[in-house]
C-alpha cells in the first residue's frame, strides 16, 4: 500500500513564498511509486489541499483529513516544508503530536527552542558552545544605545529573535543608526537580539538522520556580495555558496563535531542546518534552522548532493525516519 503524505507549505510568516517553493520541490521529487503526495497549504485564513488542477479542498482540522469528491483522505505522515511560524516554531509539531500523526521535523519543544535565538543560546551556554556576545531587547523597553554598544561593540548585528531568512536583520556601524535598525527588527518580532560582529569565514552545516544514523553533511562556505548573508544574498543570487567549504581539515573537524554535538544534545530530529562563523579554528554558532530550504538551489540539498544523496533519497529518508 502506498503511503499518503501531506506536504505542508506556506505558513504565516514572511517566508511564505519560499516555503511554497520548497513544498513544490518535495512534491516533485517524492517517489510516486511509494507515496501519494498531497500539497497542503497552510495560511492564517484557511488550510487546504491544492490538487493537480490547482483547486482547493479544505482540511478538516479536527483530524487533519481532506475530503475529495466524497472520499475522506487520511495521512500516514506529514512532510514539513514550512519555514517560520507555525511550521518551525513548534505550533504544527504540537498539533500533530496531539493527533498522533508522524511528521518529518523535530518535536514541538525542540522546534520552539531552536526558533527562539535567545532561548537557544541560553540552553547551550552550560555546554560552552562558542557564540557572539549578545544583548536582548523587548518592544516597549527603553533603548540605551551607550549600554548596547559598550556590551556588543561596533559593528554589530540587530536581529528579530524569532524570524528566518534574514528578515529583520541589519548590520550597524555607528550608534546613530542603531535605533532605526532596532525599529526595523521590531517589525518582524516583539523580541530582538543584538550581537557582536564576528569577523571570519561563514559556513552552513546540515545535520540529518539518514538510515537511522545522525549524518553531518559537507559544510557550505558562504561568501556574500552584500555586507552580510542577507535576504538578497540568500535568495536573489547575491552570494557564492561553495560546497564543500574551503576550510582546513582542523576547521572542518571542529565544525562537524560541534554541529553533531548540538544536534544530539538538543535531541533534534529530521533535517537541521546550522550557521557558524570561524574565529581562527573555532566555529561560533549563529543559529539553527529546523525546516531549512528544500529547493534545488537550497543549501541543504546542495550539501546532500555533495555527499552523494539525491533529492529523492533525501526526501524519502525524512519520511522513513518519521515512520520508524
Amino acid at each position: 500500500m502506498k503511503k499518503n503524505i501531506a506536504i505542508i507549505m506556506g505558513g504565516y510568516s514572511s517566508e511564505y513564498n519560499i516555503s511554497i517553493k520548497s513544498g513544490n520541490v518535495v512534491h516533485k521529487y517524492l517517489d510516486k511509486e511509494k507515496y501519494n503526495p498531497y500539497r497542503i497549504v497552510i495560511t492564517k485564513d484557511k488550510w487546504y489541499y491544492l490538487d493537480e488542477l490547482e483547486q482547493e479542498h479544505l482540511v478538516e482540522r479536527s483530524d487533519f483529513s481532506v475530503e475529495i469528491h466524497g472520499k475522506k483522505i487520511e495521512f500516514d505522515c506529514v512532510f514539513n516544508a514550512i519555514h517560520g511560524t507555525p511550521g518551525e516554531d513548534g505550533l504544527m509539531q504540537a498539533y500533530f503530536e496531539l493527533l498522533g500523526l508522524p511528521h518529518t521535523s523535530c518535536n514541538h519543544y525542540e522546534a520552539a527552542l531552536t526558533f527562539n535565538k535567545r532561548d537557544l543560546l541560553s540552553a547551550l551556554k552550560p555546554y560552552n558552545v562558542p557564540c557572539a556576545t549578545s544583548y536582548f531587547l523587548n518592544k516597549g523597553q527603553s533603548i540605551d544605545e551607550d549600554t548596547i554598544v559598550d556590551k556588543v561593540g561596533l559593528p554589530c548585528f540587530v536581529k528579530a529573535n524569532r524570524a528566518g531568512s534574514s528578515y529583520g536583520v541589519s548590520k550597524v556601524y555607528d550608534k546613530e543608526t542603531l535605533a532605526d535598525a532596532i525599529q526595523s527588527a521590531f517589525k518582524e518580532d516583539s523580541q530582538i537580539i543584538i550581537e557582536s560582529f564576528l569577523d571570519g569565514t561563514e559556513v552552513s552545516v546540515g545535520v540529518i538522520t539518514f538510515n537511522n544514523e545522525v549524518k553531518v553533511l559537507p559544510a557550505t562556505e558562504i561568501i556574500s556580495e552584500n555586507d552580510f548573508f542577507d535576504f538578497e544574498a540568500k535568495y536573489l543570487g547575491k552570494s557564492q555558496e561553495i560546497t564543500p567549504a574551503r576550510i582546513t581539515e582542523k576547521q572542518e573537524s571542529n565544525v562537524r563535531q560541534l554541529a553533531e554535538f548540538i544536534y544530539k544534545t538538543l535531541g533534534l530530529k529530521g533535517y537541521t542546518r546550522s550557521e557558524f562563523i570561524f574565529i581562527g579554528d573555532e566555529p561560533h554558532l549563529l543559529e539553527i534552522n529546523t525546516t531549512p530550504g528544500l529547493t534545488e538551489e537550497s543549501l541543504l540539498p546542495q550539501q546532500a548532493n555533495t555527499a552523494g544523496i539525491s533529492l529523492g533519497e533525501l526526501f524519502d529518508s525524512a519520511i522513513v525516519e518519521a515512520l520508524r
